[in-house]
């Protein structure tokens, strides 16, 4: 029976977000629009459905007495990995390469950006959390969203 049971395990898939196998499809959990709302403001964020290895999203930030912010990003595969690139303000476009993880969980990292060096989303029940982070004087910092779908 346990030579069975390790058998089973060894037969079993491993997690679609599992390295070189990862595909952007695995991400089709993100599609959708979504928005926080906050004393300190609303954010948006859309992400359009997996298409090809590609997908497209925009960010737009609401501030009392700001003006708005909107940026763009893409996930595609690209030969590192599914990869998230941010175009943010002018700014040259920065990647992000997918981790290995687990379902319903995206992290994409560039240790080598000066911050943020890590992306992540993730499905929170029904809402989509997203969360910046990297280390800035030796500190860990981030920031974090827990977005609710739109209609």
């Amino acid at each position: 029976m346990k030579r069975l049971a390790f058998t089973l395990l060894l037969l079993a898939p491993t997690s679609a977000l599992a390295g070189e196998t990862a595909q952007v499809a695995d991400l089709a959990w993100m599609a959708g629009s979504w928005s926080q709302d906050t004393a300190n403001g609303t954010v948006r964020e859309t992400w359009l459905p997996p298409l090809r290895e590609a997908m497209a999203g925009m960010t737009q930030t609401h501030r009392p007495g700001k003006p708005p912010v909107t940026e763009f990003s893409t996930i595609t595969r690209e030969p590192a990995g599914v990869t998230f690139t941010a175009y943010v303000g002018g700014q040259p476009p920065t990647a992000f390469v997918l981790k290995p993880g687990r379902p319903g969980e995206a992290v994409f990292e560039n240790l080598a950006h000066d911050f943020p060096q890590r992306v992540i989303y993730r499905q929170c029940e029904a809402n989509l959390c997203a969360r910046i982070e990297g280390t800035v004087q030796g500190q860990v910092q981030g920031m974090d969203w827990r977005y609710r779908r739109l209609p």
